[in-house]
């Protein structure tokens, strides 16, 4: 039965799609099958949808793999290592950039509503209220 995803969980399945190998086939169910089999998340494409940093993750690694293709060079193993790890560092800098710029967009739509509504800088840089723990004074 799938269960609901934490964040660390979600950061496991973006993880797993950085990382995608060039010649396996890139599906939701495979997806599903090794989110189950690294880490124990037993999960659907729906569930998996759901999320919009996997989802996104999913749809730019999918165009990747199309307008990439299959790698036709066989490369010495220690290279085909590096080669692996500089697609996984590249692909997990692009889902961050876009990340990034979608973070910013929501920034910039509560700075203007912040604005509008007349809350200053000082409202805004109020730090957190401390959280009220009890404590023994017996001590």
């Amino acid at each position: 039965m799938a269960k609901h995803l934490t964040d660390i969980d979600v950061q496991r399945v973006v993880s797993i799609i950085d990382g995608w190998s060039n010649e396996e086939k890139f599906t939701w169910e495979k997806l599903c099958d090794i989110s189950l089999a690294r880490f124990n998340l037993d999960t659907t494409r729906q569930t998996l949808q759901k999320f919009l940093r996997i989802k996104d993750a999913y749809e730019q690694k999918k165009n990747a793999l199309r307008k990439n293709g299959k790698a036709n060079v066989a490369p010495v193993p220690s290279l085909k290592i590096a080669a692996k790890r500089i697609a996984v560092l590249e692909a997990e800098n692009a889902r961050l950039k876009r990340e990034q710029e979608q973070l910013l967009a929501q920034f910039m739509i509560w700075q203007y509503n912040a604005y509008s509504r007349g809350v200053t800088m000082e409202q805004l840089s109020r730090p957190l209220p401390k959280k009220h723990t009890r404590t023994n004074t017996d001590e």
